[in-house]
């Protein structure tokens, strides 16, 4: 009987026979591992550059500029490059659309102070900061509040909006406790988001000659809450 030939360049030996049986196989380099780490981590950094893209052009340019293709070139990459983050328009739109929410969520918890300062002066201040973030961000507000994207519920955007409104909710019936709270606090909302809008057109300056809206965030307080002590 002929022995078994071996292949040309490979011993039969039990070293070789490790290198191909199941548990021979080796294990995965640190290199393949290295490599695995270093796309989740690009991968990350590149949805957050798209982000952070679409918030400079919503402060740049508006709402109406916030297209997948702009942000995509703007951030140097494919046009089809979203996508893989963001699989629709609206997805991109509400994680731009949270950094707004974060950023007056941290304002707004300015506002509340060491709690020395009465409910009537916490309002107050959290109606100013409300109305300076909504003209100092005139694209970034006009994006967070659009009824698509709030109804949309990508990224949980009513999970961080409504806690705003709850702050507000809380202050109000603190003042006015002999009303609805709730109500008191959407209609002062209502007219909070007035002020910002008329004013940012320019219309409330031409109606009324002011220059400031500080008049106008008194009257509507008086308005809501009464006049009183405004501490």
């Amino acid at each position: 009987m002929r022995e078994p030939r071996s292949e040309p360049g490979r011993e039969a030996g039990p070293e070789n026979a490790a290198e191909g049986g199941p548990e021979g196989r080796s294990a995965p380099t640190s290199g393949a591992a290295s490599t695995t780490v270093g796309r989740v981590a690009s991968d990350a950094d590149l949805r957050t550059r798209l982000v952070d893209v679409g918030v400079d052009l919503v402060a740049r340019e508006g709402a109406g500029a916030l297209t997948l293709r702009e942000i995509a070139r703007r951030a140097g990459v494919s046009h089809g490059a979203p996508r893989r983050y963001f699989p629709t328009h609206l997805e991109l739109l509400s994680a731009i659309a949270h950094r707004g929410f974060t950023d007056l969520a941290a304002r707004v918890g300015s506002t509340r102070g060491d709690g020395r300062t009465g409910p009537r002066g916490q309002l107050t201040e959290l109606s100013r900061v409300y109305l300076r973030f909504a003209l100092e961000n005139s694209g970034m507000y006009e994006l967070m509040f659009r009824h698509d994207l709030l109804e949309s519920g990508h990224l949980r955007l009513r999970d961080t909006s409504l806690p705003l409104f709850g702050v507000l909710v809380e202050l109000v019936g603190r003042v006015r406790m002999d009303a609805d709270a709730r109500a008191v606090a959407a209609a002062l909302w209502a007219n909070l988001h007035g002020i910002a809008q008329l004013w940012r057109w320019g219309s409330l300056q031409l109606a009324t000659g002011a220059d400031d809206f500080e008049p106008l965030l008194r009257a509507a307080l008086d308005a809501h809450l009464g006049p009183g002590d405004r501490r």
